[in-house]
């Protein structure tokens, strides 16, 4: 198939690269014209793995090009999905500037029948002011038919998701383009759910905000474990245990962040609210999640009393691991209120130290090259982001270079007897 992408953030690359990668012809369009050349330099503008080596390679087979013409793409292609930027906007609603921006773009150079995608996360009903602003600008008299394709991709694992999904979704008014989706994704060798539009829209925005009551859920239960002297990995393995629940999204921590789960949770209790329903659960589950933030706060401040002039050491800035991706990372918001009450930080982060800068201010922040560093002359030591190689921490060494040996673990990627024994104040959430 000939497709086209537009949008090269982290699902349009994914998502091109992908295609590109079981055969089809892809061409990705970004307006951002530094992007594109970096793109077609063989450079790459995000981190995910395996996704560079991919990118090359289908480069070089000239399967995957890149363009910042959005005429180019369209002329080239048979299938044009959308992913571009839905950004949450202050009343919980989500822009889609750049959604219609882009539909009167593939209007205005259509000269055929197209297949228009929603692969952006976007509210539902959106897929038919897609359509009517496509009908409306459309200069040439063709037809076309719009989708709904929501992406389920994970950050950090986008490439694995992308290439092995549990489940497609496709939400069309008509049969004419679904046999073209199924030759999309036939190699992908999964099930295909075809179904309405707005039901697929709706599948997207309900998905994620499961998933992060799941989270906020278990932060709960982990609170209840600090004040009874339970243990919340214990409690999480004995429920995740039964089949109907899952262990998955059962990990306590400093609650959930990064450029989907707080969106997708805002415009979800936005969109019920537009539609007559008070959707209360949801909205415990955000008070649920900026709580927990606080909560890890207050353990720091209960321990080391005064913040101000203190050195502490920041494990992680990315809010999850393999990913550079520092949008709405509780890593960063630490960072931002540990800076706040006069703290001193020391900060390290295998990917996302760069894009860090970009968020957090020059004065008081050091960035490290090597996390054994990390705690070198700090106060105390704070474990930000899941990155598995944290759990290769030299503590000893750590612990010799530190003021005082204390450290607050908000994934719980240490043991707790284990940091007790080597001499440290150990902090974590739910044990």
């Amino acid at each position: 198939m000939n497709i086209a992408i537009i949008g090269t953030g982290y699902v349009g690359l994914v998502t091109g690269t992908c295609f590109s990668e079981v055969g089809h012809n892809v061409v990705c369009v970004d307006c951002d014209e530094s992007k594109v050349k970096l793109l077609q330099g063989g450079g790459i503008p995000i981190y995910e793995p395996g996704l560079e080596e991919m990118v090359k390679r289908n480069v070089a087979e000239g399967r995957l090009s890149f363009t910042a013409s959005t005429a180019e793409g369209v002329g080239k292609s048979d299938v044009i999905f959308i992913a571009v930027p839905t950004p949450p906007l202050e009343d919980g609603s989500v822009d889609l500037s750049f959604i219609e921006r882009v539909a009167r773009d593939i209007a205005g150079a259509m000269t055929s029948y197209k297949i228009v995608v929603d692969k952006s996360t976007v509210p539902v009903k959106t897929g038919e002011k897609v359509a009517e602003t496509i009908k409306r600008y459309c200069k040439a008299d063709c037809e076309f038919d719009v989708i709904s394709n929501p992406e389920f991709l994970r950050e950090g694992f986008a490439v694995e998701d992308l290439m092995k999904p549990d489940r497609i979704v496709i939400g069309s008014a008509s049969e004419r383009p679904n046999e073209a989706m199924r030759e999309i994704y036939e190699p992908f060798n999964a099930p295909i759910i075809f179904t309405d539009i707005n039901s697929a829209e709706l599948i997207k925005h309900a998905a994620n905000s499961f998933l992060a009551m799941k989270i906020s859920y278990i932060n709960a239960v982990a609170a209840i474990c600090e004040a009874s002297g339970a243990n919340v990995e214990e409690v999480a393995n004995g429920i995740g245990m039964d089949e109907r629940i899952g262990r998955r999204f059962l990990n306590a921590s400093l609650g959930f962040g990064g450029s989907c789960f707080p969106k997708d949770l805002s415009a979800f209790i936005r969109i019920s609210d537009d539609l007559g329903y008070d959707f209360g659960l949801l909205k415990e589950v955000q008070k649920i999640n900026a709580g927990q933030m606080d909560r890890f706060l207050k353990k720091i401040t209960e321990t080391l009393w005064i913040l101000k002039d203190k050195t502490i050491g920041v494990l992680g800035l990315a809010f999850k691991q393999n990913t550079d991706d520092v949008r709405m990372s509780p890593a960063i918001e630490i960072c931002q209120r540990l800076l706040k009450e006069g703290a001193s930080l020391r900060v390290y982060d295998p990917k996302a130290m760069e894009k860090a800068r970009e968020l957090l201010p020059a004065e008081g922040v050091t960035y490290v090259d090597d996390m054994d560093s990390v705690a070198d002359g700090c106060d105390a030591l704070v474990v930000a982001t899941e990155w598995p190689q944290f759990k290769e921490l030299d503590l000893a060494k750590a612990k010799e270079g530190m003021t005082s040996p204390i450290l607050f673990d908000g994934r719980n990627l240490f043991d707790p007897s284990e940091l007790e024994q080597l001499g440290f104040t150990y902090k974590s959430i739910g044990r």
